[in-house]
Order: C-alpha cells, then structure tokens, then sequence
C-alpha cells in the first residue's frame, strides 16, 4: 500500500523536546506510568501530547491491541488496552484502545520511538506533581 508521507515544516509543525517536569498518569485509580523522561510533542494547531517512554509504565496493565493507525507525518501506530484493578473495589476495568505508540515514527519524529501516549479522556495525566 502506497501512504503519503510529508514532512513537519511551516504549515504543518511538529516539534519534539524533553519535558522538563515529572508526568504521572493514573487509570482506574492507580498510577500506572510514572516518570521524568517524557518528550512533548507539539504538532500544528492540535494539544500536546506527552509520550512517556515504555519503561516507565507498568507492563502488568498493558494488553495490545489490534487497532492501527496511520499519520502521514509520524508513520504507524499500534494501540494497547490498558487493563486495571481498581484499589478502592478491586473490580478490574478495561480501557479499550487508550495507549497508543509509533514503534518505527518517521525520522521527524524518531524520538518517540520506545514512547507511549494516552488519551487524556481515558486516563488522568498529571504534568509537573
């Protein structure tokens, strides 16, 4: 299959930097990432996203996916569902879909390989506690 591929430039930014606070982020009331290394992305009008890198969240919560994307500036995405036990009730939820990572991103954006991202309407992501 033959997918364009553009590159970030004037009309369509995209910028990666280390983020210099801690990002924490919780699912089912636990927190299952934790870190100092994230990278921000920034690209075009669209929110930021941190990518967190796939060392700093717990593997124990992480169950991959069949869905995929394609971005014609980052490359492929793969998803993960994350599955958790709530501490409070201890039932177990899952969060179809809610992870997402370029595990071969575009040389643009290379740094976020080995990185994860999370909806924010799926998960509580914390910058800077």
């Amino acid at each position: 299959m033959n997918r364009p591929h553009k590159t970030p430039g004037k009309l369509h930014p995209i910028t990666v930097e280390p983020e210099p606070a801690r990002v924490v982020v919780r699912a089912g009331g636990r927190v299952i990432a934790d870190t100092t290394a994230a990278l921000t992305l920034k690209e075009s009008v669209y929110p930021a996203v941190r990518y967190i890198p796939l060392s700093d969240v717990d593997p124990a919560v992480l169950r991959p996916s069949t869905k995929q994307t394609y971005c014609p500036y980052k490359g492929d995405a793969s998803y993960y569902s994350l599955v958790v036990t709530r501490p409070d009730t201890g039932e177990t939820e899952e969060l179809t879909d809610a992870v997402w990572t370029y595990e071969q991103p575009y040389p643009a954006v290379e740094a976020i390989a080995s990185h994860v991202a999370f909806y924010p309407d799926q998960v509580e992501i914390t910058v800077g506690e």
